[in-house]
């Protein structure tokens, strides 16, 4: 169970989640699924057969913690929005499809498999942004040899709005059913794809004034050969 919470209220909310999904390549605009496609394909990363493609992963991979370790020095994160289904309805996080990169070189579903997914514990309800929703702003900085850079900056106008991603994964209704979670696309990096010691996101609500961030660092295991 994981335990969130609404960001203006403070009010708890313990979610078992039960299913992951990511959403790769979920550019609203072809000019944005091609730039994010020539950058993978920069590391190695093969074009995918179609887009949006629906990556399933062990729901066991989300964690809140804020020091996360990886196997190798060739993982990275990447911001993406998060909803998660509940009983309630429908809630907004923060998150990071942290990938080895290595493994992604031959295989992007594994890659995707292989490491932890570190989320945010604040939320919003889907229901209080999703008439506003194109104004939401995303942004992400790396920490790289003891400086916070910054790694990833736009707004969510660049990603398949909620409506459509979930029509798409086959719902009639833009509300996941309670325990499934979903990563949705991110956007392109600033300066290429690479490893940070800290990876900090931020999810930012220009019309409400507030905004959702996470950070969390990142623990290097050596690789024995």
């Amino acid at each position: 169970m994981t335990e969130f919470q609404f960001a203006e209220t403070g009010e708890t909310l313990n979610v078992v989640i039960k299913e992951l999904i990511i959403a790769g390549w979920a550019g609203r605009e072809q000019a944005g699924i091609d730039e994010h496609i020539e950058e993978l394909k920069a590391i190695g990363v093969a074009p995918p057969s179609s887009t949006p493609l629906f990556y399933r992963v062990s729901a066991g991979l989300v964690t809140t913690a804020n020091q996360v370790q990886f196997l190798g020095n060739e993982t990275s994160g990447e911001i993406e929005v998060l909803l998660i289904g509940t009983e309630q309805g429908t809630v907004v996080g923060l998150g990071s499809d942290h990938t080895d990169r290595e493994a992604e070189a031959w295989s992007v579903a594994h890659s995707k498999q292989v490491c932890a997914k570190p989320v945010g514990r604040q939320i919003w309800w889907l229901a209080d942004v999703i008439d506003h929703w194109d104004k939401l702003q995303m942004a992400s900085f790396a920490t790289i040899d003891g400086k916070e850079v910054p790694y990833q900056q736009g707004g969510v106008t660049g990603l398949l709005h909620p409506e459509d991603l979930l029509r798409r994964f086959g719902l009639e209704t833009t509300e996941l059913a309670p325990g499934q979670a979903m990563l949705c696309g991110t956007l392109p990096v600033i300066g290429g794809v690479r490893p940070a010691e800290t990876f900090r996101m931020v999810l930012t609500d220009p019309v409400r004034g507030r905004s959702l961030e996470h950070a969390y660092n990142v623990e290097t295991l050596s690789v024995i050969k």
